[in-house]
Protein backbone atom coordinates (compact mmCIF):
# COMPACT_ATOMS: atom_id res chain seq x y z
CA UNK A 1 0.00 0.00 0.00
CA UNK A 2 1.49 3.35 -0.96
CA UNK A 3 1.69 6.43 1.25
CA UNK A 4 -1.31 8.19 -0.28
CA UNK A 5 -3.63 5.21 0.07
CA UNK A 6 -2.55 4.39 3.61
CA UNK A 7 -2.95 8.03 4.67
CA UNK A 8 -6.34 8.18 3.02
CA UNK A 9 -7.44 4.97 4.77
CA UNK A 10 -6.26 6.16 8.20
CA UNK A 11 -7.84 9.60 8.01
CA UNK A 12 -11.08 8.27 6.51
CA UNK A 13 -11.35 5.56 9.18
CA UNK A 14 -10.68 8.11 11.91
CA UNK A 15 -13.27 10.48 10.44
CA UNK A 16 -15.90 7.75 10.37
CA UNK A 17 -15.14 6.64 13.95
CA UNK A 18 -15.36 10.20 15.25
CA UNK A 19 -18.44 11.10 13.20
CA UNK A 20 -20.28 7.99 14.36
CA UNK A 21 -19.38 8.54 17.99
CA UNK A 22 -20.04 12.27 17.77
CA UNK A 23 -23.49 11.79 16.25
CA UNK A 24 -24.35 9.12 18.82
CA UNK A 25 -23.31 11.37 21.70
CA UNK A 26 -25.01 14.42 20.22
CA UNK A 27 -28.41 12.80 19.87
CA UNK A 28 -28.30 10.00 22.45
CA UNK A 29 -25.99 11.08 25.26
CA UNK A 30 -28.74 10.66 27.87
CA UNK A 31 -29.17 6.99 26.92
CA UNK A 32 -25.60 6.11 25.90
CA UNK A 33 -23.46 7.53 28.71
CA UNK A 34 -25.22 5.81 31.64
CA UNK A 35 -24.86 2.48 29.79
CA UNK A 36 -21.16 3.03 29.14
CA UNK A 37 -20.41 4.30 32.64
CA UNK A 38 -22.90 3.09 35.25
CA UNK A 39 -23.51 5.60 37.98
CA UNK A 40 -23.18 8.63 35.71
CA UNK A 41 -25.86 11.14 36.67
CA UNK A 42 -28.41 12.07 34.03
CA UNK A 43 -27.56 15.75 34.48
CA UNK A 44 -24.02 15.12 33.21
CA UNK A 45 -25.14 14.14 29.73
CA UNK A 46 -24.54 17.67 28.53
CA UNK A 47 -20.83 16.84 28.85
CA UNK A 48 -21.34 14.07 26.30
CA UNK A 49 -22.83 16.60 23.92
CA UNK A 50 -19.83 18.89 24.44
CA UNK A 51 -17.49 15.98 23.69
CA UNK A 52 -19.49 15.28 20.55
CA UNK A 53 -18.84 18.81 19.31
CA UNK A 54 -15.08 18.21 19.44
CA UNK A 55 -15.36 14.77 17.87
CA UNK A 56 -17.52 16.08 15.03
CA UNK A 57 -15.10 18.96 14.43
CA UNK A 58 -12.11 16.62 14.24
CA UNK A 59 -14.10 14.21 12.06
CA UNK A 60 -14.71 17.07 9.64
CA UNK A 61 -11.00 17.97 9.67
CA UNK A 62 -10.04 14.35 8.97
CA UNK A 63 -12.61 14.05 6.21
CA UNK A 64 -11.21 17.17 4.52
CA UNK A 65 -7.62 15.91 4.86
CA UNK A 66 -8.29 12.37 3.64
CA UNK A 67 -6.72 12.94 0.21
CA UNK A 68 -3.35 14.25 1.42
CA UNK A 69 -0.37 12.38 2.82
CA UNK A 70 -0.23 12.64 6.61
CA UNK A 71 2.79 11.84 8.72
CA UNK A 72 6.18 13.35 9.37
CA UNK A 73 6.06 16.99 8.29
CA UNK A 74 3.03 16.46 6.04
CA UNK A 75 -0.30 17.26 7.63
CA UNK A 76 1.37 17.78 11.01
CA UNK A 77 -1.55 19.73 12.57
CA UNK A 78 -3.96 16.94 11.61
CA UNK A 79 -1.65 14.24 12.97
CA UNK A 80 -1.03 16.12 16.24
CA UNK A 81 -4.72 16.87 16.79
CA UNK A 82 -5.62 13.20 16.29
CA UNK A 83 -2.70 11.98 18.39
CA UNK A 84 -3.68 14.15 21.34
CA UNK A 85 -7.38 13.28 21.10
CA UNK A 86 -6.82 9.53 20.94
CA UNK A 87 -4.01 9.47 23.50
CA UNK A 88 -5.88 11.52 26.10
CA UNK A 89 -9.11 9.62 25.40
CA UNK A 90 -7.43 6.21 25.80
CA UNK A 91 -5.69 7.26 29.01
CA UNK A 92 -8.85 8.86 30.43
CA UNK A 93 -11.06 5.89 29.61
CA UNK A 94 -8.50 3.29 30.68
CA UNK A 95 -9.11 3.58 34.40
CA UNK A 96 -12.93 3.33 34.32
CA UNK A 97 -12.73 0.60 31.67
CA UNK A 98 -10.57 -1.55 33.96
CA UNK A 99 -12.81 -0.97 36.98
CA UNK A 100 -15.28 -3.62 37.99
CA UNK A 101 -18.75 -3.29 36.50
CA UNK A 102 -17.61 -1.33 33.46
CA UNK A 103 -19.32 -1.96 30.16
CA UNK A 104 -17.47 -4.17 27.65
CA UNK A 105 -18.24 -1.48 25.07
CA UNK A 106 -16.18 0.97 27.12
CA UNK A 107 -13.23 -1.45 27.09
CA UNK A 108 -13.55 -1.85 23.30
CA UNK A 109 -13.66 1.92 22.88
CA UNK A 110 -10.54 2.27 25.03
CA UNK A 111 -8.69 -0.32 22.95
CA UNK A 112 -9.78 1.36 19.70
CA UNK A 113 -8.59 4.76 20.93
CA UNK A 114 -5.28 3.30 22.13
CA UNK A 115 -4.72 1.65 18.74
CA UNK A 116 -5.45 4.89 16.90
CA UNK A 117 -3.15 6.77 19.29
CA UNK A 118 -0.37 4.32 18.38
CA UNK A 119 -1.05 4.79 14.66
CA UNK A 120 -0.97 8.57 14.89
CA UNK A 121 2.08 8.42 17.16
CA UNK A 122 3.89 6.36 14.54
CA UNK A 123 2.81 8.80 11.84
CA UNK A 124 4.13 11.67 13.92
CA UNK A 125 7.48 10.08 14.75
CA UNK A 126 8.17 7.94 11.70
CA UNK A 127 6.39 9.59 8.80
CA UNK A 128 3.84 8.36 6.29
CA UNK A 129 3.22 4.63 6.03
CA UNK A 130 3.97 3.05 2.67
CA UNK A 131 7.18 4.93 2.08
CA UNK A 132 10.63 3.42 2.21
CA UNK A 133 12.69 3.76 5.36
CA UNK A 134 12.17 6.88 7.48
CA UNK A 135 13.96 9.89 6.07
CA UNK A 136 16.89 10.91 8.24
CA UNK A 137 17.94 14.51 8.70
CA UNK A 138 20.62 15.76 6.36
CA UNK A 139 20.21 13.19 3.61
CA UNK A 140 18.53 15.66 1.28
CA UNK A 141 15.67 13.42 0.27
Amino acid sequence: MNATRSSSFITTFSALVLAGGGAALLFGADELLPRLMPGMPASATVLGQLVSAGWLALAWLNWNQRRIIVGGIYGRPTVLANLMLYLVSALSLGHPAMAGGASPALLCLTVLFAALALVYGALFLRGPFGTDAPVEAGLGR
